[in-house]
């Protein structure tokens, strides 16, 4: 559950050239000087963690989550195909699935004259 706060995961989001928006556990401690996750720990010690998170986009992530979360509700929380052209494939077939039904449940407008 926890595995995106480790030292890996940060090392990854700096070769691709991603700033983490991971906010720390409430018992996070420093890690050595300078690395970029002390800024997030000192936020949340100082009590401004929610201005942090609006001024980084955080809500962001939330949403992307949320999807992922109505996804796996709608479709299969995991991938069955092995190949990846086929997940690939699997997974926009489920996420077509998922617009057609959101669709479905929309209104239809009609102008009254």
């Amino acid at each position: 559950m926890w595995a995106y706060y480790t030292k890996g995961c940060y090392q990854l989001l700096r070769r691709k050239g991603c700033k983490a928006t991971i906010p720390p556990r409430s018992n996070a401690g420093l890690w050595e000087k300078g690395h970029p996750r002390n800024e997030s720990v000192e936020t949340l010690k100082s009590g401004q963690l929610k201005q942090c998170k609006i001024d980084n986009g955080y809500q962001q992530r939330s949403l992307a989550e949320t999807a992922m979360g109505r996804y796996k509700q709608l479709n299969s929380p995991m991938i069955s195909l092995r190949d990846y052209n086929a997940q690939v494939a699997e997974a926009l077939a489920g996420v077509k699935a998922m617009n057609n039904v959101i669709r479905l449940g929309m209104p239809v407008r009609q102008q009254v004259a």
